[in-house]
């Protein structure tokens, strides 16, 4: 007598797929995640709060003559100079210091498209600043401003360029440190440590001053001076300054291991 048996299930043809997030998806995390601490809420509240508050400050005390829509911009650019690039830091080491990189990385574990993520969230961060800057400097001049409508296409995409920098500067910061207090203090002690010996130096290391101080270079761009040279000085200083630190930072972004606590 002989014995039948079963036919072995059929072999799977195709294996399952998984649907990669969409980076749209991604950056939307990533600007809640700006917001949705009390740390990263309270931050924007300031920057909205300060900005408005300097303005306001600057256009009940200037003389009449002095005010013009450029330096109610001007007035702008100082706190959100000092707190966008914070922001920016906080942007990253969020990750680390409130341990939510366990989670981010095994939701999206391809990191360089989080960080890609990130540096996106940070640009339309900056974008809508300097929206909020122009909607604030265009009504008190429109209330109690002199002269013209200064700002043309030219002169807002140098607001833009300068607001742009500004982040990713603290940002590259955060990305290469991955610590919010250490962060915070390079930020603020290395470029004015840098300016400060090359002011020292004179006319020995003004080839360095012109071209790798960040201070200097960003002079003529929020001035709107910008020429061919300036355009390049901007460029090399910001490589130095926002490239490096920013290609060290996706190096150990890319390498840490990521623990949950």
């Amino acid at each position: 007598m002989s014995t039948t048996t079963a036919p072995p299930p059929p072999a799977a043809t195709t294996a399952p797929t998984t649907r990669a997030v969409p980076f749209t998806r991604l950056v939307g995390v990533e600007l809640r995640k700006l917001y949705d601490t009390r740390a990263g809420m309270w931050l924007l509240i300031s920057i909205v709060g300060i900005t408005a508050a300097v303005m306001i400050i600057g256009a009940l005390t200037m003389k009449s003559a002095d005010k013009t829509l450029d330096n109610f911009m001007g007035l702008a650019g100082v706190p959100q100079g000092i707190l966008l690039p914070i922001l920016g830091i906080m942007a990253v080491t969020s990750e680390w210091s409130q341990r939510t990189g366990l989670t981010t990385f095994t939701l999206e574990p391809r990191r360089l498209r989080v960080m890609g993520a990130k540096i996106a969230a940070a640009v339309l961060l900056a974008i809508v600043a300097l929206v909020i800057v122009v909607a604030l400097g265009g009504l008190l001049w429109a209330l109690a401003g002199t002269g013209d409508w200064t700002l043309g296409a030219v002169q807002m995409g140098e607001l833009l360029v300068g607001q742009v920098l500004g982040i990713l500067f603290g940002l590259a910061f955060g990305m290469a440190l991955l610590n919010t207090p250490a962060a915070i203090v390079a930020y603020f002690a290395l470029p004015m440590a840098w300016s400060i010996a090359l002011s020292i130096a004179g006319d020995r290391l003004e080839f360095f001053q012109r071209w790798f101080d960040t201070g200097t270079t960003t002079n003529p761009l929020f001035n709107h001076h910008m020429d061919g040279e300036a355009w390049a000085r901007l460029g090399v200083s910001h490589l130095v300054w926002v490239g490096i630190p920013l290609a060290i930072g996706l190096w150990r972004v890319l390498h840490r291991e990521v623990k949950s606590a």
